[in-house]
């Protein structure tokens, strides 16, 4: 016996024109509702008609677009979504479990080296601090040539500012005054180093007016 399904094949044709002589007729009229009744079941065979030959409602899914505040922050359409709380810890564990058993080993391996102190807020800041002082050529030996990233340090200078922002409020007052005084730092970095720049830039600048 084949397991293939059997179609029936009806002539819609058909049914539509026996429909359109229905539809000819009178039809009486309806009696008012009455008070307190409950809902009524009308069919209507034109209605029917017209519904059957409109596309199927697609069933709602989930929206994987992310919000209007992410789509303004840049994240791209398909980001994917944030894990559940369950997710992240049991990541964090991992994480933590694989990072002691890095360290035991370059311990093992270095008996001088001891024990990492746990990272900070302090840290961040001046990670991004010592990143911008180098791509604006800090730390240069004596004798070369200084190689500075003037775009990749204004990113990271924003990247504080982003950060002084969002943080707003959060800090404790030694963490707020050293960002503060970090960022300052940098910009007046970035500004002099622009200066410098854009002087490089201008061929025999004029001099200052009543001088020769």
């Amino acid at each position: 016996m084949s397991d293939t399904p059997k179609f029936e094949v009806i002539d819609r044709r058909k049914i539509k024109a026996e429909e359109e002589q229905e539809t000819q007729m009178p039809a009486p009229p309806a009696a008012p509702p009455e008070p307190g009744a409950g809902p009524r079941l009308v069919t209507s065979e034109p209605k029917r008609e017209a519904a059957a030959q409109m596309p199927p409602a697609k069933a709602e899914t989930p929206n994987p677009v992310a919000p209007d505040e992410e789509a303004e922050a840049g994240f791209p359409p398909d980001f994917p979504a944030a894990p559940t709380a369950e997710e992240s810890r049991e990541q964090k564990n991992a994480y933590d479990a694989s990072a002691e058993r890095i360290e035991d080993l370059i311990r093992a391996q270095n008996p001088g080296v001891g024990k990492q102190p746990p990272l900070s807020f302090e840290h961040l800041v001046q990670q991004l601090y010592v990143s911008a002082m180098i791509q604006m050529g800090a730390g240069t030996q004596e004798g070369q040539r200084p190689r500075v990233d003037i775009l990749g340090a204004r990113n990271t200078i924003d990247l504080l500012g982003i950060l002084a922002e969002k943080t707003r409020g959060n800090l404790t007052d030694a963490e707020d005054r050293a960002l503060q005084a970090v960022l300052f730092e940098c910009r007046m970095a970035f500004l002099e180093l622009s200066s410098m720049i854009n002087m490089q830039g201008v061929p025999n600048p004029a001099p200052p007016p009543g001088k020769k």
